[in-house]
Order: structure tokens, then C-alpha cells, then sequence
């Protein structure tokens, strides 16, 4: 099948080579029984993806089930996926049917798979192992067919180093993995799916359509879109309905919605591969190698012009203290200069007799604790969004049920 057409049907936008990429291998893969792991930050479109495997593949007309881990509380998750006897647990009523055995024969998808605890991971791998399970309360092994399409949109590989995630589970999920770009790594794709949105947006609630003015065009595309397509849309939808001119200029696009106009990342990528700075001018990465060797020699000058200065005896005390020093300033080898001194009683500047060595400088060894810097992060995380769990979670790209069980493991709640 085209691409284009694959497009078409499952409503993509965009002509990126990543995102073109990503498609073409949901489409060769489809056809298998193959286990496909998505992987994405939040927001960039992944269970279109499963849609596509699914409906391209041989599972079509079987059935297809979507199940968000992160959101299924870890005492029952087993009896979602898998199912349970009658009285196994506390409210377990009556005997019921997982979702692995509902969906034999057809597809499911699990979405933040990283969230799964440890005793579920063991479960899902003898699954996708054998295509065997055994309900919550009892002993009887159950033989199912299922396709396990997984996504997450943290790193696995990370979360198996940190031992939060099985690592024979991992390998076994990324048979084959695909992964989708980011929106702001997309180009041009974020004008096209803007205008998309505001379409639609007009078209279901009987509007004028709105239409960006170039400066407003270039706020959206240097904008680094951390919640993705799904950000856009609501920014989309959001100017569409408060905006009082249908032709939105920058100005009118930051009052509405301010957070447009902050760029998060000092350089980005442009169109052309090379890299672009917050003016839009282009830059290369030899340019900006090049500038910082520049900037380098000049600061290396400037030092040198203070310090024989001071040596010639007419620099006081007072332009000692305005006089700026470049920094960091670092001596790689030991030198015996014959340092200069102020004297304090009539700020004249004295040579000491006795040389000074200069010893190559200390580095000070960083703290490589994974728990440390986790709690480091989730702290300014909280500081950052004023403690909204929900926007501090969205921020560190993980589940609000996992920030909170964060929060409660480092007392934090206190």
C-alpha cells in the first residue's frame, strides 16, 4: 500500500522522514504476527500506530483493545489483563475474563508499558513466551493467540539499568521497535497539522477558519511543542475560539497563549540539517566550532593583557576589582611565574620573590547516584509546576501514578 494512502486513511499529516519512516515499518511489519514495541514522548500519536498494524495486518477483523497501564491500579492490573477466579481476592465477586483472553485471536495494545510492576512483567513475558496465562486465584493454564502491540514514552533501557523494568521482558517486546519523532522535530508538519486542526475546529462549530500571519507562523515553528501533536491541537483550538481576528498576528498568538513565545532550547535543528539560533540565522556546526574557538583565543588575550598589566606596575587596586577576568580560566601545566601582589597598605604592586606553582586544577567528582539525581529531578519538577503533580509528571515524561508513587517512596508528601 502507498503511503499516501495509509495516510489518508488513518488521518497522518505530515511528510517528515522519521514519521515516513515509522510508517513503513508499521506497514512491512503488519502483515506478521511479530511483537512491536512504539516507542515516543507523550502526545506523538502512538495508538495510531497500533491501529495501523492492526488493520493492516492478517488480526483485521478480530478484535483490537487498547489498555493504558499507567492507569490501572497495581492490585488489579492482573485481573485486567489476565482475569480472575470467584473469591480470589476481596471483592472478586464472580469469575471473570482478561483482556488476554477476550482478545484471543485479535490484537492488544498496551500503552505505557514501562508502568507495569515487576510481578505483571513476569506474567506478560510467559505470555509472549509460550501464549500461556493463569487467572488471579487459580491453577488452570489458559492458551490464548493474541498479537501485543506495547508503547511507552519513557526509555527502557534506562528503566532495565535502574531494575524497574525485566530486562528479558524488554528484549522480547522490541522485536521490532519503531519509533516516532517528536513534533518539534517534525518541520514543516507543524504548520500543515495547525491549519488542520483550525479547519476542523471551524467546520464543527460553523466558524471563519483562522489563518496564522508569517510572524505568527515562525512562534509556532520554533515553539518545542513538549506535549506534541496533542498540544497543538488544543493550541489550535484554543486560538480558533478566543481569537477576535480570524488573521492571527505573533502578538495576538502570545496573549492567548503565552507559553508560545518561550524557546526551551538555545539551538534546534533547521530544515537544511544544520543548526539555527533564536534570531533564525543559520548555522552550521563548523560555524559554531569555529566561533567558540574565536571566543576562546580572544578570552586567552584578554588575560594575558590583564596580567602584564599588573606586572608593568599601573594597575591599582580598584581597577583590580572592576578589571573582569574571563572564566573559567584553567592552567593545564605547572608554570613558575613570579606572581603579583597588592599590597594592602598603599595598594602598590609588589613581585614575589619566592615563584608560586600553579598545580594542574582539581576536578571535583559529579554524584552518579540514579537515586539521587531521580529525586533531584522530581523535587524541581514539583518546585517548577508549584507542586501540580500532573504538569511536574508530563514534564519528567512519566505517569502521574508513577509521580506519585515517587513522591510518596522519598517522603516527600511531608
Amino acid at each position: 500500500m502507498e503511503l499516501q494512502t495509509i495516510k489518508n486513511r488513518f488521518g497522518i499529516i505530515g511528510n517528515a522522514p522519521a514519521l515516513n519512516h515509522a510508517i513503513s515499518i508499521a506497514e512491512r511489519v503488519a502483515s506478521t504476527n511479530l511483537t512491536v514495541l512504539i516507542t515516543g514522548e507523550s502526545g506523538v500519536g502512538k495508538e495510531v500506530f497500533s491501529q495501523i498494524i492492526h488493520q493492516l495486518g492478517s488480526r483485521k477483523h478480530n478484535p483490537f483493545i487498547a489498555v493504558n497501564c499507567g492507569a490501572i491500579p497495581e492490585g488489579t492490573i492482573d485481573s485486567e489483563l489476565f482475569g480472575h477466579e470467584k473469591g480470589s481476592f476481596t471483592g472478586a465477586s464472580d469469575q471473570r475474563k482478561g483482556y488476554f483472553e477476550t482478545v484471543a485471536g485479535g490484537t492488544i495494545f498496551l500503552d505505557e508499558v514501562g508502568e507495569l510492576p515487576h510481578g505483571t512483567q513476569a506474567r506478560l513475558l510467559r505470555v509472549l513466551e509460550t501464549g500461556e496465562f493463569i487467572r488471579v486465584g487459580s491453577s488452570k493454564v489458559i492458551k490464548t493467540d493474541v498479537r501485543v502491540v506495547a508503547a511507552t514514552n519513557v526509555n527502557l533501557q534506562h528503566a532495565v539499568s535502574a531494575g524497574r523494568f525485566r530486562e528479558d521482558l524488554y528484549y522480547r517486546l522490541s522485536t521490532v521497535p519503531i519509533f516516532i519523532p517528536p513534533l518539534r522535530e517534525r518541520g514543516d508538519d507543524i504548520g500543515l497539522l495547525f491549519r488542520k486542526f483550525c479547519i476542523d475546529f471551524a467546520e464543527r462549530h460553523r466558524i471563519t477558519p483562522i489563518r496564522l500571519m508569517p510572524e505568527a507562523q515562525q512562534l509556532i515553528l520554533k515553539y518545542t511543542w513538549p506535549g506534541n501533536v496533542r498540544q497543538l491541537k488544543n493550541v489550535a483550538e484554543q486560538v480558533s475560539i478566543l481569537a477576535t481576528e480570524r488573521d492571527i498576528s505573533a502578538a495576538q498568538l502570545i496573549s492567548i497563549v503565552p507559553d508560545i513565545a518561550e524557546n526551551k532550547l538555545p539551538v534546534v535543528l533547521s530544515n537544511s540539517g544544520g543548526f539555527e539560533n533564536n534570531s533564525g540565522n543559520g548555522f552550521t556546526e563548523r560555524e559554531i566550532l569555529y566561533k567558540l574557538i574565536f571566543d576562546l583565543k580572544k578570552d586567552l588575550n584578554d588575560l594575558k593583557h590583564f596580567v602584564f598589566d599588573i606586572a608593568k606596575g599601573g594597575v591599582s587596586s580598584n581597577s583590580f576589582e572592576e578589571r573582569s577576568i574571563p572564566e573559567p580560566v584553567a592552567f593545564q601545566r605547572n608554570i613558575n611565574p613570579q606572581p603579583v601582589i597588592i599590597s594592602p597598605e598603599n595598594h602598590q604592586v609588589i613581585i614575589s620573590e619566592k615563584p608560586t606553582v600553579f598545580h594542574e586544577h582539581e576536578t571535583v567528582e559529579e554524584n552518579l547516584s540514579l537515586v539521587d539525581k531521580e529525586l533531584e529531578l522530581i523535587v524541581k519538577a514539583l518546585k517548577k509546576h508549584r507542586n501540580k503533580r500532573r504538569d511536574a509528571a508530563a514534564d519528567l515524561g512519566i505517569s502521574e501514578r508513577t509521580l506519585y508513587r515517587k513522591i510518596k517512596e522519598y517522603n516527600l508528601d511531608e
